[in-house]
């Protein structure tokens, strides 16, 4: 799943090339990592990327090795269980009873060892029953910014690794009751990771989900019947079907989900100050990439673009954020607010084009 609108990491991430198409940890573009990791369990043949129109051609260059076919564009944004319906129906017309996983193409895993072996103990747990199975994540900390997962106890072994029923799963929690998520130990974060077979997912939508479900199986048929296959069927059918998540669709509806807990290190990065824990810092705690200085400051994030020199002096805890046509400078506890100076600028005509 490669969509989004690049909001979180402006200036440098923008729509036509949000966090995945940008390297912000790494040498490569998140995307192009995260199919080298997935390159070691699934043939890149049968790797598609879902990304957005905008973002096309810039999927397409990240994605060296995969048929220029296995990178398709919605038409608009209907969110994830959308998604999930259309990576199904592509799946399913190539096999019908193949496991697929759907994976966020913009996550920072450095233990591609381990997250390969749990990605493949997720398939063997979705081929061995009519489950969905998700990868959880063990919180190393009362995070209020994610989805959670809750553990009822052991389903089977599966090469040596746990997997476990899950209860349920719970919204974004406040403080303290993320404190006592953390503190049970029967808690995961839940990173959007899932892996299942086309019939027990397609069942899932029928029973759960059956607007959606009705809307994808008229996709479906245009496709088949269509002079133009999916290039005519995607456009005519899939901006009418139900804007919805696929946690809310189906995670949280289901009784028949196993998790697998992941012991591989992981971080979504969801803004710019997330980075700094992925780069070795200077003797002040100063996080500085390209062409960029700190005198007598700490604790800052510099970024500047395009052999440009960007400076920052006798300051402490800023993002700053260098391209070639905008800077950003903001106090890494207020990174959140970027959403707020992006919507000012989206409202006005003369500087809409910085977005």
């Amino acid at each position: 799943m490669a969509g989004g609108r690049g909001e979180r990491f402006w200036p440098q991430s923008c729509a036509a090339t949000p966090k995945h198409l940008l390297p912000i940890v790494g040498d490569k573009t998140m995307l192009a990592q995260t199919v080298d990791r997935v390159a070691g369990v699934v043939p890149r043949e049968n790797i598609f990327v879902l990304t957005t129109q905008a973002q096309l051609d810039g999927c397409r260059t990240a994605s060296p090795g995969l048929p220029a076919g296995n990178v398709v564009a919605e038409p608009m944004g209907r969110d994830t269980a959308a998604a999930t319906g259309l990576a199904m129906l592509l799946v399913k017309e190539r096999s019908p009873n193949a496991a697929l996983a759907m994976l966020p193409a913009d996550h920072v895993i450095h233990d591609t060892v381990e997250y390969r072996q749990l990605l493949t103990v997720a398939f063997e747990a979705a081929e061995s029953a009519d489950v969905l199975v998700t990868l959880g994540i063990k919180p190393t900390a009362p995070e209020t910014g994610f989805g959670y997962i809750e553990q009822a106890g052991p389903w089977k072994t599966i090469a040596g690794r746990p997997v476990m029923t899950v209860k349920r799963f719970v919204e974004k929690p406040d403080g303290e009751t993320a404190k006592g998520y953390l503190a049970s130990g029967r808690y995961f974060w839940n990173a959007g990771m899932f892996v299942w077979r086309v019939p027990v997912v397609e069942a899932a939508f029928k029973a759960h989900a059956p607007e959606l479900y009705a809307g994808l199986a008229k996709m479906e048929a245009a496709a088949v019947k269509a002079a133009g296959g999916w290039s005519k069927a995607l456009p005519e059918i899939y901006p009418t079907l139900q804007k919805i998540s696929v946690d809310y669709a189906l995670m949280e509806k289901s009784t028949n989900v196993v998790v697998v807990p992941a012991t591989f290190d992981w971080d979504d990065v969801g803004a710019w100050p997330a980075i700094a824990k992925h780069f070795t810092p200077d003797a002040a705690g100063n996080v500085l990439r390209g062409l960029a200085m700190v005198e007598n400051g700490s604790g800052n994030i510099v970024v500047s673009d395009d052999g440009h020199l960007t400076a920052v002096v006798g300051a402490n805890d800023l993002v700053v954020v260098h391209t070639p046509t905008a800077t950003l400078v903001v106090p890494k506890d207020k990174a959140q607010e970027i959403k707020a100076l992006l919507k000012r600028l989206a409202d006005d005509p003369a500087k809409k084009k910085f977005l």
